[in-house]
């Protein structure tokens, strides 16, 4: 049963064009995974099946009784309850059922007629039939799988961090098992464990989801097709996202010969007008074939994807010992962790992972004196320069074009200049001058990368720089950070990123004495 059409959309913001008659059916029990390149308007199309964006054209069409649920991690909530009383709200009709429950016992003290009787026995018989009485059981089992149950079940939401409510908030939308899923980079904010268990819960997840990630082993693990964006149209692939890479190869080897062979006919077609269209005694002939030549339908040639040249610059530095941490405690009112104590030598490349909300990036502000630490001290290297990469999209005014960003930060380069470092951190041409919150997630994590690239330095500390990269950005950023003559921070819980060239990766939680 199909419970989504989408059929001939088209969209445009300004001159790009992000569809152009794209069609394709999510039908039930379907888990289908959204790809494409930065900007390619895989969060624009969750945007639009939800009506939040209205299309310039086309058909969106859903099953009329299907329910959709949306991970919004900026929902508005009551930020003054528990995150225990915002999950049960995930139950809110089960509640409500039960206070009419309820008001019926009442009433059955004075009044046993057999319609109040039947009343109570029908709203007690659904309860049960939709386990009710098991609800705490449910919510504890999510909020452990997702890591909420070391937050704090009793913990205010005003008083979570961005990452903690955004699982929060996921935690509902699994509780209330909507019959559609809409999930939009669900694994952002999510560690190594969490994001194990979600794929789990997934994969045998009865209803159909549509999935935005650029996390291509969660991908692989959850999903039976593959939508991919990619010039304007939406192709629909089935299987895996592995099984869709070799298919997409496959269709694209193919097109490539089909695109050859018939170039090649139009050269010797070609040929043979330019031949014999000046002779009397073929001239009929070369004019026959310019007939048939004119009414083939040509291919356009095929186009590769542009991979970015990301290559951060390095200052050197002759100090062995680049930083020294000792009974460290970081948080902001009470220390989040346990004294730390490390070291870090010249040019290792150091992953630090952990739960979500354990204070990764905390430590990491610390270091670099955004936040002042409770106790104990650190200590760089007299010669350090440290470039950061913040994990959250924020910007001085929302209003400035990634052009005017870079400008501003270096005002020395040309707009020639400029643009060639836009350019080659892969932000397109028709972006530059865009208001850098019109941009995806992608194209402006791509502009951050592009400022950290012109500022040379000797140590790199990143705080989950991969969370909106697509395949070809990540791989230029582990070249990159291989590449870098320096030492390296990062905190990540992308293992397919790090594992191949980290020199150390340490656990939060066992970093202390």
């Amino acid at each position: 049963m199909s419970l989504l059409e989408v059929k001939d959309l088209s969209h445009s913001y300004g001159d790009k064009v992000l569809y152009h008659d794209a069609s394709f059916e999510l039908y039930n029990g379907e888990h289908m995974g959204l790809v494409g390149q930065n900007g390619a308007g895989k969060s624009t199309l969750i945007k639009t099946l939800i009506g939040e964006v209205i299309p310039d054209d086309g058909l969106i069409k859903w099953f009329p009784k299907a329910s959709v649920g949306h991970l919004d991690q900026y929902a508005q909530v009551d930020a003054g309850i528990t995150v225990f009383e915002y999950l049960k709200q995930a139950y809110a009709d089960l509640y409500r059922m039960e206070e009419r429950l309820n008001g019926l016992y009442e009433k059955m003290a004075e009044d046993t007629s057999e319609k109040l009787i039947n009343q109570a026995a029908n709203l007690q018989e659904t309860l049960e039939d939709r386990d009710f009485y098991s609800i705490e059981s449910h919510i504890y089992r999510v909020a452990a799988g997702l890591g909420i149950t070391a937050i704090g079940m009793d913990k205010v939401l005003e008083k979570l961090s961005g990452g903690q409510r955004a699982k929060v908030i996921l935690a509902k939308l699994l509780l209330e098992k909507p019959e559609v899923l809409l999930l939009d980079e669900p694994t952002n904010f999510l560690d190594k464990e969490h994001v194990e268990w979600l794929s789990k819960y997934l994969t045998g997840f009865e209803g159909a989801f549509i999935l935005v990630s650029h996390d291509f082993d969660f991908l692989d693990q959850v999903t039976t097709c593959i939508g991919d964006i990619e010039f304007g149209t939406i192709t629909k692939y089935h299987g895996n996202y592995s099984a869709f890479l070799k298919q997409k190869g496959q269709k694209r080897e193919e097109y490539i010969r089909q695109y050859e062979s018939q170039k090649k006919l139009i050269e010797r077609t070609e040929e043979y007008i330019a031949k014999n269209k000046v002779r009397a005694s073929t001239a009929a002939m070369a004019k026959s074939r310019q007939k048939k030549l004119d009414k083939i339908e040509r291919m356009a040639p095929p186009t590769g994807l542009t991979k970015p040249m990301i290559r951060f610059k390095s200052t050197g530095i002759t100090a062995q010992r680049v930083l020294e941490v000792k009974d460290l405690e970081v948080g902001y009112y009470y220390p989040l962790l346990p004294k730390l104590h490390f070291v870090l030598e010249q040019n290792q490349r150091v992953v630090i992972t952990g739960f979500n909300g354990i204070g990764k990036s905390t430590l990491l502000k610390t270091l670099i004196g955004e936040i002042p630490p409770i106790s104990g001290r650190f200590e760089f290297a007299r010669n350090v320069v440290i470039g950061y990469y913040e994990q959250d999209l924020k910007w001085e005014r929302e209003g400035q074009t990634p052009l005017e960003i870079i400008t501003e930060a270096f005002p020395k380069l040309s707009q020639k200049q400029t643009r060639s470092a836009l350019s080659r951190c892969g932000v397109k041409a028709e972006h530059v001058l865009q208001p850098i919150t019109t941009l995806s997630g992608g194209e402006q994590s791509r502009v951050k990368l592009c400022k950290l690239t012109l500022s040379p330095c000797n140590l790199l500390i990143l705080d989950e720089p991969t969370n909106h990269l697509d395949y070809l950005a990540k791989e230029s950023l582990q070249e990159a950070l291989q590449d870098f003559d320096g030492t390296v921070i990062l905190v990540s819980h992308e293992a397919a990123f790090y594992r191949d060239w980290a020199d150390k990766v340490l656990e939060i939680e066992k970093m202390g004495f």
